[in-house]
């Protein structure tokens, strides 16, 4: 239809148009690698159409040319001919089906992973734009949606245009005067469901932004079912839970009586147009104009017809959830991440060996009123430690990200051996570093697996060497019998080890690689005092010549670093040794007095 309809319908089509638009791209990209399976689907079903299709002629001619004149012998051999062109069209419908699944399955596949592939590449920021639940939802429910639209077009929608035409043609050969009925009842049909589909669309947009609010709550619940129960909210959270459920089931019921709107339209239409029809058809066969197989013919073509704008209008019933779920789809593909690989990617001669330094590094959230860090400069470097230490919120955590790339300076600059980190290829900046976070996360699987997520060819010997730097050896070995502890289970998020195992065997992952340049970002907080210094003891060794950089809270764990860097509100306040900044800077002596005075109580 032309866009220029769409002033004249409806205020709200442009919206569904552009929905539309998206969808149609979508569909075009993906279903290119299987055209030749839709080549064959859409011969199938045209050549199981016509064979429908020229059914009511041939029964049309046993009724005026066998039964009327008694001919059994006419009657035999069109029957056959009948049963031939049923076999055929049965044959024609079961090859459609499986090509049109094959198309449909594969189609969802490759959407599917081209979600997925795009996701991973997404910087924090468009992370935490998105959110996890409505990622998956649109990896997984929203896919699905478009999925099932290609299954039922392939079986449905190729073939109701297909009967319209060819119904109509075979309508006016039987009888032309009659064809005016059609002129009547389609258009109201299509106008009707039309209607109905444009009011459906803002609802089912609202309804899968209902599903993301769903999962976001069975998300925060199920992760922190501890604290549910320790603060007793389960009645809180049901609550909150029902709410959720509630506007959505109100909502998805708006869209379901809208929808149940379209069966009575199109079967009323239908009933009425056939009543006229026998009734007109009627009329001329009693002023002699016309014969009883005719009339039948044309009411059976008739029939087709109107039943072929049912399919498609029931099966298009989901083009609007569809198109909706399009929408949604290419808003994540069309969302460049803001960490990019450059043109043209420098990397130093040798190697990275793990130099470090910020020249005046500043960061602001985007949409935040004041900036994060502010014209921070510092340098580390290779085989030394570095402690960065300050009060919470003060901009510590978000100074590490930005060495590893995970956020891009809004100004300054951050560089790696004198190499700007955003001229690095990421992925070759990324193997030369061993990131530690806040919260050491597990992947599903065994301790080798999350071990070879630093190194992916790691030797046995070469995990059970990290263990040992992580002080995680012995907890691993108690698992089981010879080197079994390995292939010990992790579940989801590693829940099944304390916070200090998690987080031991987070830093295993990280020194197993051997990198240039290692970053804790707190990781020591959850390992007692002796943990603590076990395994900074044991990395000094193992990692002398790479460069330490240490978010901390804890004095000691400051203390015994080459160099210590003093971050508050953003700032960079003061930097040198443990000794020289008691004496030099007044917010690192009362941030050592604080812990003091702590152990001290």
């Amino acid at each position: 239809m032309s866009r220029h309809f769409n002033a004249v319908v409806t205020t709200a089509a442009p919206a569904v148009w552009d929905s539309y638009d998206m969808l149609l791209a979508l569909l075009r990209q993906y279903i290119r690698p299987y055209r030749r399976l839709v080549a064959v689907l859409m011969a199938l079903q045209l050549t199981s159409t016509l064979a429908s299709l020229y059914l009511p002629t041939v029964n049309a001619a046993i009724i005026d040319e066998g039964v009327a004149k008694g001919d059994a012998a006419t009657i035999v051999r069109l029957g056959m001919v009948m049963l031939a062109v049923t076999g055929l069209q049965v044959l024609c419908a079961v090859g459609a089906v499986y090509s049109g699944s094959r198309t449909g399955m594969g189609f969802g596949r490759d959407l599917r992973r081209a979600i997925f592939e795009h996701v991973t590449t997404f910087s924090e920021r468009e992370t935490a734009r998105f959110g996890a639940p409505t990622l998956l939802t649109r990896s997984t429910n929203d896919v699905r949606q478009i999925q099932y639209l290609v299954q039922i077009s392939g079986t449905v929608l190729i073939t109701a245009p297909i009967m319209c035409a060819g119904g109509i043609v075979m309508a006016i050969h039987q009888e032309a005067a009659l064809t005016w009925l059609l002129l009547v009842s389609v258009p109201i049909m299509a106008v009707a469901n039309y209607l109905i589909m444009a009011r459906m669309l803002p609802l089912l947009r609202r309804m899968q932004g209902l599903i993301d609010g769903i999962n976001r709550v069975l998300r925060d619940q199920l992760s922190g079912v501890r604290v549910v129960r320790a603060f007793a909210r389960e009645g809180f959270e049901r609550d909150r839970f029902a709410r959720a459920n509630a506007a959505l089931s109100d909502t998805a019921l708006t869209t379901g009586n809208l929808q149940a709107l379209m069966l009575p339209v199109t079967t009323l239409t239908i009933n009425v147009s056939s009543v006229a029809l026998i009734w007109f058809g009627g009329l001329r066969i009693d002023r002699g104009q016309m014969q009883v197989g005719s009339l039948t013919a044309f009411l059976a073509y008739f029939t087709q017809i109107l039943m072929a704008v049912l399919m498609a209008t029931m099966t298009l019933v989901v083009l609007p959830r569809a198109s909706v779920c399009a929408e949604r789809i290419t808003e994540v593909l069309s969302t460049r991440a803001a960490v990019q690989n450059p043109p043209d990617p420098r990397f130093p001669r040798g190697g990275i060996t793990g130099l470090v330094r910020l020249d005046g590094a500043s960061f602001s959230y985007p949409g935040a009123d004041r900036p994060v860090l502010q014209d921070i400069s510092l340098t580390a470097r290779p085989g030394t430690t570095t402690a960065i230490v300050g009060s919470t919120g003060s901009g510590k955590s978000t100074l590490v990200s930005l060495i590893c790339r995970l956020y891009d300076v809004t100004g300054g600059a951050v560089l790696v051996d004198d190499v700007d980190v955003r001229d690095y290829d990421t992925e070759r900046l990324w193997s030369a570093i061993g990131l530690v976070p806040q919260r050491g996360y597990l992947f599903t699987g065994t301790v080798a697996d999350n071990l070879r997520y630093g190194k992916h060819d790691a030797t046995d010997d070469e995990m059970w060497e990290a263990l040992r730097v992580a002080d995680a050896d012995g907890f691993v070995r108690a698992h089981g019998p010879a080197d079994s502890g390995l292939h010990m289970r992790v579940a989801q998020g590693g829940i099944n080890f304390s916070g200090g195992q998690r987080q031991r065997l987070a830093i295993a992952r990280a020194v197993i690689r051997r990198p240039a340049i290692y970053l804790f970002d707190d990781s020591f907080a959850a390992l007692d005092v002796h943990t603590d210094a076990r395994v900074r003891a044991s990395l000094a060794q193992s990692s002398s010549g790479a460069t330490i950089i240490v978010v901390t809270q804890r004095v000691s764990t400051a203390a015994q670093a080459d160099q210590v860097i003093v971050v508050d509100g953003g700032k960079l306040v003061g930097a040198g040794t443990h000794e020289s900044l008691l004496a030099d800077c007044p917010t690192y002596a009362e941030f050592a007095d604080s812990q003091s005075v702590g152990a001290l109580q």
